[in-house]
């Protein structure tokens, strides 16, 4: 029983969601076709740009397709950033 509440609860840490608008690199590199440079790029374009009001929105990010956002919806999550 106690191997299976570890087991359980790693999964809740592994797929848990990643919040785009205030992650790091290596939290968004831990989605599905997103490496260390499209991550950095993410975190750029937040800088440069602002927030993500919704998911679809990281198409706007050269190199993130919409198969890749298509791939991760479950994991993402989108926190509105304070202004």
């Amino acid at each position: 029983m106690k191997k299976l509440l570890v087991i359980l609860g790693c999964s809740v840490v592994l797929f848990g969601s990643v919040d785009i608008n205030h992650a790091s690199v290596s939290e968004l590199s831990s989605l599905h076709g997103i490496g260390e440079k499209k991550a950095t790029k993410i975190v750029e374009y937040i800088k440069d740009n602002g927030c993500f009001k919704n998911a679809d929105a990281l198409a706007s990010v050269k190199g993130i397709s919409e198969k890749t956002i298509l791939k991760n919806k479950d994991n993402l999550e989108i926190i509105p950033c304070k202004k």
